[in-house]
């Protein structure tokens, strides 16, 4: 399957793709990814922040873009 194959498709049968792969990755069956260390501790922190109410939500556009930005400095 190309990326071309995927544009063509509909958006029903993209959403079907797009489960089926979350769920094959989210569920590896041999085990053998494993998440980064600081990821519990940046997860720990956005609880914290969402319990303390200093959360700061983005729109998702202005997050890529910022997101962009930094991979650019």
């Amino acid at each position: 399957m190309t990326a071309i194959d995927i544009a063509e498709m509909p958006v029903s049968e993209k959403l079907k793709l797009m489960e089926a792969l979350w769920d094959s990755l989210s569920a590896p069956a041999d085990g053998s990814f494993e998440s980064p260390a600081w990821h519990e501790q940046a997860l720990k922190q956005a609880e914290g922040d969402l319990a303390g109410s200093t959360a700061r939500f983005v729109d998702w556009v202005d997050a890529k873009e910022q997101l962009r930005k930094r991979g650019q400095a």
